[in-house]
């Protein structure tokens, strides 16, 4: 018999999360998440959800009819795109400059792809030349890129990526799921066909739900797999020319007749979870998405100044850094395990780690979201000052935060 004295309520420890994410959500969001559930067919609901739909194309910047969520967390709508746009035997092009490159790799592998990559030392990204001449060598018929890499810190440039690929005859999908709001992104104007976020980095939401647009001819070939099934097929329900997609939960095909006026019953919608994907986007766009990117780059300044002012090494090109993180390379003989618990049980700042050849040699810090204020900065410079002091790393007191104050004073 289960002994339910172990159980309590649910009641975590109050945590300022300054890692790369998740980060503490918007006090706005969570209310939004507390409303009553309604019906997924009550018109209050479906008008909801063609609201979620007009917010994100702003979001985005495009005018994709086809800009809806996957429920899901980030990695449900890369899968989501990927199985539904690959089929078996399609080359694909990946460039990798971190953990989240090789991450689009194992899905397109997973969904039988032929997988081609190109890949730089981590801490570099990618010239768009370079990115060129593979697709010419490959002749794929994705690429697939990451926008920020949270693993490196990085933001690929992707303002010319689109128009290479629409020259070549390719299709283009990318992850911005740790760059959107935080960093630009214009869907239409830099000619981009698939993108899938979440919000539980600059969107200031829980993860759990993964807003995506797609271009025309992404739906198209999308389309072109249809299948719907059986249990909701209609007499006049026909098969697409190709391949069937190879998922049900994540068949793009069946969830836009879910998000449009056909309305067939594929899956019951996430009710709170759409509260809070419309919530991130209202809130952004009631800021000003231009005003929201440049809280981030404020943040992430400041918080760079503050770094490096107590002399600390920070990782990778900076040139190339994302607004809303940034990784700082251990001292040596400083052990990473320790000044994390530190910051942890002391201060109760979350601060992340890193991996593979990164593992216990980068902590990342951001600066995201609801996070994204000097408060929040400005309580994360004074307990890494003094962590890194209690471990033996000697730094002059308060540099970090006068250079920080000097950022926001400018």
């Amino acid at each position: 018999m289960l002994d339910l004295d172990k159980y309590d309520q649910i009641n975590p420890p109050t945590r300022l999360l300054m890692g790369p994410g998740p980060i503490n959500a918007d006090p706005r969001v969570t209310r939004a998440m507390a409303a009553p559930l309604i019906g997924q067919f009550d018109p209050v609901m479906t008008d909801y959800m063609n609201q979620t739909m007009s917010l994100y194309r702003d979001i985005f910047k495009t005018q994709n009819e086809q800009t809806f969520v996957i429920d899901g967390t980030a990695r449900a709508g890369i899968e989501a795109v990927l199985v539904s746009t690959i089929k078996p035997g399609d080359k694909v092009l990946v460039p990798v400059f971190g953990r989240f490159g090789l991450l689009l790799c194992e899905i397109a592998h997973r969904c039988r792809a032929d997988v081609h990559t190109i890949e730089v030392p981590w801490g570099e990204v990618f010239d768009p030349n370079v990115i060129e001449d593979a697709i010419k060598k490959v002749k794929p018929k994705l690429l697939l890129c990451v926008q920020g890499d949270t693993s490196t810190t990085l933001l690929q440039p992707l303002d010319k990526i689109g128009e290479i690929c629409r020259r070549h005859g390719v299709l283009s999908y990318v992850d911005a799921t740790a760059s959107i709001v935080g960093n630009p992104l214009e869907v239409d104007k830099w000619q981009l066909d698939g993108v899938s976020v979440s919000l539980q980095k600059c969107l200031s939401g829980p993860p759990g739900v993964a807003p995506l647009t797609l271009s025309p001819k992404m739906v198209e070939i999308i389309q072109a797999r249809k299948c719907v099934e059986l249990g909701i097929r209609a007499d006049n329900d026909e098969g697409g020319r190709d391949e069937m997609i190879y998922s049900n939960y994540f068949d793009i095909d069946m969830i836009i007749r879910y998000w449009s006026s056909e309305r067939i019953n594929h899956h019951t919608e996430a009710t709170s979870m759409l509260y809070a994907a419309r919530e991130c986007a209202r809130i952004v766009l009631q800021e000003g998405l231009d005003n929201v990117i440049e809280r981030h780059r404020i943040n992430g300044a400041a918080m760079v100044a503050g770094l490096q002012a107590m002399g600390l090494k920070l990782f990778g090109d900076l040139d190339h850094k994302m607004n809303n993180v940034v990784g700082v390379v251990r001292p040596e003989h400083i052990n990473d395990l320790e000044v994390r618990n530190l910051m942890l049980n002391d201060f109760g700042i979350e601060i992340g780690a890193s991996f593979g050849p990164l593992k216990g040699n980068v902590w990342r810090i951001g600066t995201m979201g609801y996070n994204a204020r000097k408060s929040c900065v400005m309580q994360t410079l004074t307990a890494f000052e003094a962590v890194l002091n209690r471990v033996g790393f000697k730094t002059t007191q308060g540099a970090g935060l006068q250079a920080a104050w000097n950022v926001y004073n400018k």
